[in-house]
């Protein structure tokens, strides 16, 4: 194999490769960490600031507009500039905005360092996907995606714990799960900068300056041999740009994608974002709040696992839709759960299983639908306008409980967003690799991907 993509592609999987895996599953930890920090520290910041269910559902959707920003904004740079430098970049700017929103003294000032810090989250999730499914074989690739989105999850089930510990030892002072998250993000700097190369799929695609010493130099840190010349790129796919996710062969296929993401949020943020207010809320206190939400991520990460396991056995578009479907269902039984830690903990593992899961879906159907040259742009796209919906859904969530309506009747209408998902799921149609680049790049899907995402 001259082309070292198709080292990559066709060749067994290395330990360094699962290695770089398991450290975008560390990546997307983070953003599962500090997402529901936010969410675990609530009634803290409701106490202090005095203010209410909907001023709050808007502090909780301000990292979310920056994760919507950064997203669309930094995926394109992912795909000029290279994946490393972006991850690299992103975890400083995460690991600063975390630790200055411990200096918050208003609302308004959290608001803004909690935009700030979504701007690394966002361009982080539109690199990570990239990365994943670019260091990962044909084979395992599915699989590979299920498991860095367990990540969330993860960083979620830490989350709660460590809210548990600390809530319970400083008396609800939410400011200590963001010097956590601070650490966290820094410490991942030189993990990503000594064991992450970059891309190879990247350089043979762009091939910069020095692209071949690069690439060998990747090939050997992954455990395989070097090649002897860069592949031949057309010059006409030299030309193309990162806007190719809205040229015809792809558009069709980013609106889709695009809004069965954003209606599938609106009802998983539900969820992670106000399942803590509304335990303290019905007489329970902050910790066994965060132990109700661990819950929901522990059913979260056991979602994502299952449907990677899954995704060998049923085709990925019929199986994201069923649990598309699931999820509303778990939404609904949580908000008619009785007013009980037990209780509470089942139906938000429910949701949370099925919720990842569905997450899970989309992002796999993400990374085998956009070529190289505009993988981390689409994902980012896709993430960005579909994380308005994660702003969304504090906001309506909020205005619906302040105005007085009941947790089962806002359970199902916030369950409607993953109803419209799997309806929208429905017309999208992948029967062949429609790409200009599927002679070139790394995107040729394999015969049983065509017949399962058709």
């Amino acid at each position: 194999m001259n082309d070292p993509r198709d080292i990559i592609d066709k060749g067994a999987m290395t330990t360094m490769q699962f290695v770089i895996v398991a450290i975008t599953v560390l990546l997307n930890a983070l953003d599962g960490f500090d997402v529901l920090a936010i969410s675990v520290s609530g009634p803290g910041i409701m106490s202090e600031w005095g203010i209410d269910r909907a001023q709050l559902g808007v502090i909780l959707s301000m990292e979310l507009i920056g994760m919507a920003f950064g997203s669309i904004l930094l995926g394109g740079v992912a795909d000029k500039y290279g994946r490393r430098s972006m991850t690299l970049g992103c975890l400083m700017v995460m690991a600063f905005g975390m630790y200055m929103a411990t200096t918050a003294t208003s609302p308004t000032t959290l608001s803004l360092w909690r935009v700030f810090t979504g701007l690394g989250i966002g361009g982080m999730l539109s690199t990570t996907n990239a990365v994943v499914a670019e260091f990962s074989n044909n084979r395992r690739r599915a699989m590979c995606i299920s498991m860095m989105v367990i990540g969330y999850p993860i960083g979620g089930i830490f989350c709660g714990e460590i809210g548990k510990a600390l809530l319970d030892a400083t008396g609800s002072n939410w400011r200590t799960m963001f010097i956590s998250g601070a650490v966290m993000s820094a410490a991942l700097i030189p993990v990503v900068y000594f064991l992450v190369p970059e891309s190879i799929h990247w350089l043979a695609r762009k091939q910069p300056a020095g692209a071949l010493e690069k690439i060998n130099a990747a090939l050997t840190k992954l455990g395989h041999a070097a090649v002897n010349a860069l592949p031949a790129i057309p010059a006409d796919l030299r030309k193309k740009s990162v806007l190719d996710i809205f040229s015809p062969s792809l558009a069709m296929i980013t609106i889709l994608v695009t809004c069965a993401y954003f209606f599938h949020i609106i009802t998983f943020y539900y969820i992670l974002k106000w399942t803590p207010t509304l335990v303290v809320q019905m007489g329970m206190n902050a910790s066994a709040a965060s132990g109700v939400l661990t819950w929901a991520n522990v059913g979260g990460a056991l979602g994502g696992a299952a449907f990677g396991l899954l995704t060998t056995r049923f085709g990925l578009k019929p199986l994201s839709i069923a649990i598309l479907l699931l999820a509303a269902v778990g939404v609904t039984l949580f908000g008619r759960s009785e007013p009980n830690i037990t209780s509470l903990s089942y139906w938000a593992a429910f949701a949370g299983f099925f919720g990842n899961a569905g997450v899970s879906g989309l992002y796999s159907i993400v990374a085998y639908a956009f070529p190289t040259h505009v993988r981390a742009t689409g994902t980012g796209f896709v993430i960005g306008v579909g994380r308005g919906g994660a702003v969304l859904s504090p906001m309506i969530a909020g205005y619906l409980l302040q105005s007085g309506t009941t947790l089962a009747n806002v359970g199902m209408v916030m369950a409607i967003g993953s109803l419209l998902a799997a309806g929208v799921l429905c017309f999208l149609k992948m029967g062949t690799d429609k790409t200009a680049d599927a002679a070139v790049t790394d995107t040729k899907t394999s015969p049983s991907m065509k017949a399962s995402m058709a």
